[in-house]
């Protein structure tokens, strides 16, 4: 299975320049006048014009907004170095929003990108999320 990442904005420009100067992505291509293919990460990233205010589903009626928001599914970045991470994407135009907190795998930003979405920073340490993963390998589940 291939999974590909799409995020809404209001502003297709400034987002494009926000993704590639906060993470180092590049275009991929433009796919007509309301998308565009971000490359650079392990899965490509499509920014999609969709204006604030317009519907976003049906049911329940919901309207685009891009002040931040929450929402339960985020992108994570994984860098080598969390502070010039940081300092990147708040240049670029993100907000940190609580200091790195530092953890048994890694060190974390909690962070939002112009157009309201929150994303993380991550910087593994270690062994990463071997650090507190209980038990050896995966599970399989039987029904």
């Amino acid at each position: 299975m291939k999974v590909l990442i799409n995020v809404d904005v209001d502003h297709l420009e400034q987002a494009t320049r926000f993704y590639a100067g906060a993470f180092g992505l590049t275009v991929g291509r433009r796919l007509g006048v309301d998308a565009v293919e971000m490359l650079g990460g392990s899965a490509p990233i499509y920014l999609l014009a969709k204006a604030a205010d317009s519907q976003a589903c049906g049911s329940p009626p919901l309207r685009r907004n891009y002040a931040r928001h929450w929402t339960p599914v985020h992108l994570d970045f994984v860098v080598e170095e969390i502070e010039p991470a940081v300092r990147q994407a708040v240049d670029a135009g993100a907000q940190l929003e609580s200091a790195i907190s530092t953890h048994p795998w890694g060190r974390l930003a909690l962070m939002a990108d112009p157009f309201g979405h929150g994303f993380c920073l991550v910087q593994f340490l270690a062994g990463g999320y071997e650090e507190i993963a209980q038990g050896e390998g995966t599970t399989q589940h039987t029904p």
